[in-house]
């Protein structure tokens, strides 16, 4: 089958299989989609296989955050510290901060609602899928994984899920910032101490606020992790079964097959 570029008589694909991963078309929820740009810019993005987008929203948040101490102040605030909140921020930086954190919600939200019509015009042409893909350094293929799987190899490893599905960007991404954020807010050590009940040297790893900064950034990209993994588990699975009826009634369906209705 040709490439779906070279191809000029489809006009709309429910998915492309390259050798970096599976990129495909589904309905989405776009509140979901909002919600993840809200808990961190980029995260709605990359849900939506939108990788620049979601890349160049997911560093500008860690660098103005950084610069702002937005997670300070959340930090300040949520302990009743409402001084010290006041205190720790930046203005100049701050000013920067809500208009791209307002786009990005907004940006991901209009997109979503966008994608769920192209996916609904998509499904309708119902075009041909070329479902393998092979090259010099790697295979992908359409098969079905079991999502509970790659939720839990993302529990153990952010990142590990998004590799045992194939999607390569997305897993690279997530695996560096995490062990970049694990570095820096020394997480190991303070899991080790707590593992072995010495609490008081869990505290002392966080009376810098720096390590208590980075430390507030590693929520969002676990859990992020995980329903990214289980959701495109999912829907690669119910990709796979539309491939294989597609295939299964081209070639062996008579013509003269009726379709039982009730």
């Amino acid at each position: 089958m040709d490439r779906p570029e070279l191809n000029s008589s489809v006009r709309r694909y429910k998915a492309y299989i390259s050798t970096m991963g599976t990129t495909q078309l589904h309905l989405r929820n776009p509140y979901i989609i909002a919600f993840w740009s809200l808990a961190f810019p980029g995260l709605g993005h990359l849900l939506l296989s939108k990788y620049l987008r979601g890349f160049l929203l997911f560093i500008w948040e860690v660098f103005i955050n950084y610069k702002a101490h937005i997670n300070l102040a959340i930090l300040y605030s949520f302990t009743g510290r409402f001084e010290m909140a006041k205190e720790v921020l930046d203005i100049t930086w701050v000013m920067l901060y809500a208009p791209t954190y307002l786009f990005s919600v907004w940006d991901s939200y209009r997109t979503t609602v966008d994608l769920n019509q192209q996916y609904t015009l998509a499904a309708r042409e119902d075009a041909e899928l070329k479902m393998f893909n092979i090259n010099s350094i790697e295979i992908n293929h359409l098969d079905k994984r079991t999502p509970w799987i790659a939720f839990a190899w993302s529990a153990l490893m952010p990142g590990l899920g998004q590799i045992y599905i194939h999607r390569i960007p997305s897993a690279l991404f997530t695996m560096s910032w995490f062990i970049v954020m694990a570095y820096l807010s020394k997480l190991l050590p303070a899991i080790h101490f707590t593992l072995l009940g010495q609490f008081e040297l869990v505290k002392t790893l966080y009376i810098s606020t720096e390590a208590t900064h980075w430390l507030l950034n590693i929520p969002c990209i676990y859990w992020f992790s995980l329903y990214e993994s289980y959701v495109n588990a999912v829907e690669n699975n119910k990709l796979f079964e539309w491939e294989q009826a597609k295939f299964l009634k081209k070639n062996y369906q008579s013509e003269l097959f009726k379709m039982p209705f009730k």
